[in-house]
């Protein structure tokens, strides 16, 4: 047997009404009143009890206007097993409660009664429309200071590309057809794979995020760098991804610089041809490239005759000079696949792929005619000669390390012998 204030069901069912935050009321169909009301329902609209008793749903609800309406209401109630509607209570001093109503029917002793709950919804809106102001002013900001953004829905495939993503790539508002295969037609074909797979791995969970840098056709037809970042924004019931958000950062500036500052590390300041450390990495993989393959392969070491000489005679600016030219000559001599750089000082190495020990005096010659034939006077100095060393594979076993010790030797051994000429490395002898 229950005791306590929990026995007396009506004080009870009372006391809980009462206390409830939500404003209820009891309204009768038919006439629009309201029978009964908690303290909420009354306090929040600066009533009495006793005021709001058998007042009338049409002068307290400002969105039901006139007997038709309501009777329109009504009929969407009793239809319904719960009818939910936002709209307007009037408070006494004449402003305005938002509320949202949630609005069930039912029957006691053969008369129907309208029970209403109402939800003071004020601050709720004033938050929504606070954030829906404050979602677009960043949509606005992020737009403003971002190069593009844009939104792949991958069920349709339809993306979104903002107006500044239009702009960086040269289309007015209205072009662009909103499609991924836009994006795909766009991205260099050197790039597509890698940045797609980039992509996949993001989507299938292999990567935290999406981020790239690749080239863009814009449509003047040329490419630009960009930085593209995006991520998995929404997902099914199943967990699989539907929405991909993202923004692209034109970055061709950067880029641009980044490749001249590689270019500057890998190149000789001074003659503009691959520096040491560029050039032997090139020479190590063609050389190992050569023997796996069992091609032919000659490397030489050239060295400018007597140029101390014209440091001593006409200064060091001068010897740059010639050493510039110097180099130019040795680049317009080489075929299409040699290669040269620059070793240190007046010393060269070019190596010249494919290339058999009894091919290599042809190439030779035409590089000490060069230098014979040159307009050294253009430069104001006298003629300059070259001494070249050659190391030739197979003939000479071993890697990058043996062929330019040997080719070294050989370059010392033409110094001796008189300079301008070109000298062989010894081949191994013969087994007896």
């Amino acid at each position: 047997m229950t005791t306590g204030p929990l026995q007396d069901t009506n004080l009870n069912l009372e006391a809980l009404f009462q206390n409830m935050a939500d404003a209820v009321y009891l309204i009768d169909p038919h006439s629009s009143n309201i029978i009964w009301c908690n303290r909420t329902g009354h306090e929040e609209l600066g009533y009495e009890k006793h005021e709001i008793l058998n007042h009338s749903v049409l002068s307290l609800q400002k969105n039901v206007e006139g007997l038709p309406h309501w009777d329109e209401v009504k009929r969407v109630i009793l239809n319904s097993p719960s009818f939910t509607f936002v709209g307007s209570h009037t408070h006494k001093d004449g402003g305005e409660i938002a509320v949202e109503v949630n609005t069930t029917h039912f029957e006691h002793l053969e008369q129907t009664y309208f029970l209403s709950v109402a939800r003071n919804v004020t601050n709720r809106l004033t938050i929504e429309k606070d954030m829906h102001s404050r979602n677009q002013r960043i949509w606005f900001a992020l737009n403003e200071a971002t190069d593009g953004l844009w939104e792949w829905e991958l069920e349709s495939n339809h993306v979104f590309f903002s107006p500044q993503l239009k702009k960086m790539l040269g289309y007015g508002p209205d072009e662009m057809e909103p499609h991924v295969k836009t994006w795909i037609n766009n991205v260099h074909s050197d790039d597509l794979d890698r940045v797609g797979q980039i992509l996949e791995d993001h989507l299938q969970g292999r990567r935290g995020n999406y981020e790239a840098e690749y080239r863009l056709r814009n449509r003047n037809g040329h490419f630009i760098w960009v930085h593209d970042k995006g991520k998995i924004c929404e997902r099914d019931d199943q967990g699989n991804p539907t929405f991909v958000v993202g923004m692209v950062e034109n970055i061709t500036e950067r880029k641009q610089l980044q490749f001249q500052l590689e270019k500057l590390a890998a190149n000789d300041v001074l003659t503009q041809l691959p520096n040491r450390h560029q050039g032997e990495e090139h020479a190590r993989q063609q050389i190992e490239s050569a023997q796996s393959n069992h091609q032919p392969l000659c490397l030489a070491v050239i060295d400018f005759d007597n140029f101390k000489q014209i440091n001593d005679l006409y200064g060091h600016q001068k010897g740059d000079e010639v050493l510039v030219f110097g180099a130019q000559l040795l680049k317009q001599s080489l075929r299409q696949n040699d290669f040269v750089y620059r070793w240190g000082g007046e010393e060269f190495v070019a190596l010249f792929p494919n290339t058999h020990l009894d091919d290599i005096e042809t190439i030779t010659y035409k590089i000490h005619r060069a230098f014979k034939e040159a307009d050294w006077a253009s430069i104001d100095t006298t003629p300059l000669t070259v001494s070249i060393g050659i190391a030739c594979c197979p003939e000479i076993a071993g890697d990058f390390d043996n062929l330019i010790k040997q080719a070294d030797c050989a370059v010392y051994l033409a110094k001796e012998q008189g300079r301008n000429q070109t000298v062989l490395a010894d081949l191994p002898a013969e087994p007896q």
